[in-house]
């Protein structure tokens, strides 16, 4: 059954939609009704010009305020937010999350494969494929640069890259390139037993990225969001906890490193 859930989900189609909604369906009608009712009564200077049925949010919360994305952003707009770099760089993150928290409150540029559209102020955008070096020579470096939840889909080809086996090495050398030295690098994963979910992501060991740093770069602070999608911020980054990736199956690390030189 998650599997058909799953394949219908992938072509746009979620019984699970349909279902609340034919349950919501009664209420909605009764609703109408009494509403149009109501209208009758008093005059109608708000007159009913169309239907636009919403048929399941009375039995949801009012927001997400969990999960990977809303506390990675949070986290790291708030650590950006106290270093004041003279320049912070992003590669890739949400748009409507991170790089929106960050807009409020300083100019940001943000680096992607795929185009984006905007007129809001203090975002500026570049357009270009961080698994080619040469997009990190026309970008320069950057005393503070971001990459949440982003690496894991380098040369997977979700995004229309091209595909390899080592995009995630590629992209992390040329991440580590726009760092300048005495910056900041923030980085996020998901975590837990290290894998490839085709084509949506990898899942990395907590003890890879660390490892896979080059030389000069330093982790300087450590949290992860668990797989109840809560945030432990600050934590130790300890051989026990690394081991068994904090006991995340699919969890998100988010990595500060600071890169020594002057």
């Amino acid at each position: 059954m998650k599997r058909i859930m799953s394949l219908s989900r992938l072509f746009g189609l979620d019984p699970s939609v349909t279902m609340r909604a034919v349950r919501a369906l009664p209420r909605f009608l009764r609703d109408y009704r009494s509403l149009r009712r109501q209208l009758l009564d008093r005059g109608q200077d708000f007159p009913i010009a169309r239907y636009y049925p919403v048929l399941s949010e009375d039995s949801e919360e009012s927001g997400v305020a969990g999960g990977h994305y809303f506390h990675q952003d949070l986290h790291v707009a708030r650590r950006v937010f106290e270093a004041n770099p003279r320049r912070h760089l992003d590669v890739g993150s949400r748009v409507d999350g991170f790089v929106s928290h960050v807009a409020v409150f300083r100019e940001i540029e943000v680096a992607d494969i795929r185009r984006l559209s905007t007129t809001a102020s203090n975002i500026r955008f570049v357009h270009c494929d961080l698994m080619d070096p040469r997009s990190v020579a026309l970008l320069g470096q950057a005393d503070s640069v971001s990459c949440l939840h982003v690496l894991e889909h380098f040369g997977l080809g979700r995004y229309g890259d091209a595909v390899s086996a080592e995009g995630h090495l590629r992209g992390l050398e040329n991440l580590c390139a726009l760092v300048a030295p005495g910056g900041r690098l923030y980085l996020s994963v998901p975590i837990g037993p290290q894998r490839i979910e085709f084509n949506a992501h990898r899942v990395f060991a907590a003890k890879t990225v660390p490892a896979l740093m080059p030389a000069g770069f330093r982790l300087e602070q450590f949290s992860f969001v668990d797989d109840a999608g809560d945030i432990h911020a600050h934590v130790e980054f300890s051989a026990p906890d690394v081991a068994r990736n904090f006991g995340c199956t699919f969890g998100c690390g988010i990595y500060e490193f600071s890169r020594t030189g002057t």
